[in-house]
């Protein structure tokens, strides 16, 4: 309740600032759309769609990340300053699914008329896991392809005199997701074990594209700790199936997969949720490393 004061007092502040600067704000929105040779100012929510939009604007884009590399996106909170940069954005890009549970506080202080807010997750084929929406879509090579099309079209709408540019790099970059589930698939689909373990359920997305079953330490937020019942049934399970790798994301504490490892005799193993930008791979990279160390468990 506290939490949720503190925010609601920064949108009143923050609509305050911005009813204080809108005629500066309007002047140098102007100012931007008659300079055709000025980049598109992209602010984007996580990396993911960081790595999407400049992969399709290419050089017609500047892109700025608000939640910051190496925080763990569930617990971020926009702060002022994050307010500020994104009203002189032209265009702020989403998750949606609840991945940004503050989008309320941006939608209150930042007004549809001043930037176009895009939710890269609509027309997704959203999964849930209970009540609640997964909002890891980014990492189902399939539905990805469906979040780089709205940011595509998206670009497109401010600045079409370069739509050739947006339609070619999202094309290319569609194929090149296309392939490499083409690959994952045929391979997964050679294999009989089906089921891993990760740290938190982040990749449920993933385990539909290719068949697959994660269980996990952790819920799908990355929050909490099995409770002892919780955790005798995934020793259980690991034993029962011979489970030997136990998943570990890089943002999600180590701690409880170690113990889970040690009472199975298994290793730990890190795997990517590319909520942040990670040993400076690129999304494709990243994916393959995930999709490689999955298949290499499944398959011993």
């Amino acid at each position: 309740m506290r939490k949720r004061f503190f925010l609601t007092l920064s949108c009143i502040l923050m609509s305050l600032f911005i009813i204080g600067c809108s005629n500066s704000n309007s002047s140098s929105k102007s100012s931007k759309e008659n300079d055709e040779n000025k980049k598109l100012q992209v602010m984007v929510s996580i990396y993911p769609l960081k790595e999407f939009t400049e992969t399709i604007g290419g050089d017609k884009v500047e892109v700025t990340c608000l939640v910051p590399e190496n925080m763990e996106p569930h617990d971020y909170e926009p702060k002022t300053k994050d307010f500020e940069k994104l009203i002189n954005s032209d265009m702020f890009i989403y998750n949606g699914l609840g991945m940004e549970h503050w989008i309320d506080s941006v939608n209150n202080v930042v007004s549809d008329d001043k930037v176009l807010k895009v939710n890269s997750s609509d027309g997704i084929d959203v999964r849930k896991e209970g009540d609640l929406l997964d909002p890891h879509s980014w990492l189902s090579l399939i539905q990805a392809q469906k979040q780089c099309e709205n940011i595509k079209n998206a670009l497109i709408s401010l600045d079409e005199s370069n739509k050739d540019t947006y339609e070619k790099n999202y094309n290319n970059f569609k194929n090149q997701l296309q392939n490499l589930y083409d690959k994952y698939s045929a391979k997964f689909n050679g294999i009989n074990q089906k089921d891993f373990i990760t740290g938190h359920a982040a990749f449920g997305y993933l385990c539909r594209d290719f068949g697959l079953s994660q269980k996990s330490v952790e819920n799908l937020y990355g929050e909490g700790e099995p409770t002892p019942k919780e955790l005798e049934g995934l020793v259980n399970f690991c034993k029962s199936n011979n489970i030997k790798v136990i998943f570990s994301e890089s943002l999600a504490s180590p701690k409880v997969s170690e113990t889970l490892a040690s009472e199975v005799g298994a290793e730990v193993v890190p795997i990517y949720t590319l909520e942040s930008s990670e040993d400076n791979m690129s999304y494709l990279e990243a994916m393959r490393n995930n999709l490689d160390k999955i298949y290499n468990s499944l398959s011993k």
